[in-house]
């Protein structure tokens, strides 16, 4: 199931949204864009939409700083209709935008558009599979035995890099300058502490380690029984 993000501080709007799209996608919601950028910071989504006047941090404000790790599409709802405003989030990185008020038909219509394109320009397709392990890279979604595992953007792509070569032992240093895209220095507990997450979340649905310490070198997937 495909999961949205509604980001909106009036009440009455939010729950609309919601109850327009929750029959047919996961829907979380949000009430300030400081609230919106600690959730995506913390779990993946396949949609935005996304409201300008927030509490917190702006609209365009959270645009910017989420398009530095996401290309999820978004969709600003907004009242403030004037043409510079609008070809500035697009500038920005939003993908699409509907005024108020708006037309709920026209709302489940563009979601599902920019939902359709987005899995066409990723590459729809894209799976991948250990043991129990399943992920739909186009989707961004995971599962375990077929239950579906919440995991933050690194986790993710933590575990993305195990599944594209499951035989390869990673050291901290391989892992650190694929997800983090940074230099690794080997002077913190990052990877420790995000590999012991996923640990964790993957074994609660497979009642096994599904990773694997390779002493005095890193880690790998371990091999299914």
């Amino acid at each position: 199931m495909k999961k949205i993000l509604i980001v909106e501080d009036d009440n009455a709007i939010n729950e609309l949204l919601f109850d327009l799209l929750n029959e047919e996608y996961e829907v979380i919601q949000a009430y300030a864009g400081s609230e919106a950028k600690r959730i995506t910071e913390k779990e993946t989504f396949n949609l935005v939409l996304l409201d300008l006047m927030l509490p917190g941090i702006s609209g365009e404000d959270f645009i910017r700083e989420f398009r530095r790790k996401s290309s999820v599409p978004i969709i600003v709802i907004t009242a403030k209709a004037e043409i510079n405003v609008l070809a500035n989030v697009l500038s920005l990185g939003a993908n699409d935008y509907i005024a108020k008020p708006f037309n709920t038909i026209e709302v489940k219509a563009r979601v599902s558009a920019q939902l359709r394109d987005h899995i066409e320009n990723s590459g729809e397709g894209t799976l991948y599979r250990f043991g129990p392990i399943e992920m739909d890279d186009a989707a961004r979604v995971v599962t375990v035995n077929h239950l579906a595992v919440s995991l933050t953007q690194k986790e993710y792509d933590l575990l993305k890099c195990f599944l594209e070569h499951p035989k390869k032992v990673y050291t901290k240093a391989n892992l650190f300058e694929s997800v983090w895209h940074e230099p690794y220095f080997g002077d913190d507990n990052t990877i420790s502490v995000h590999i012991s997450r996923l640990r964790s979340k993957l074994s609660s649905h497979s009642g096994e380690e599904m990773i694997e310490t390779v002493w005095g070198v890193g880690f790998k997937l371990k091999n299914p029984d």
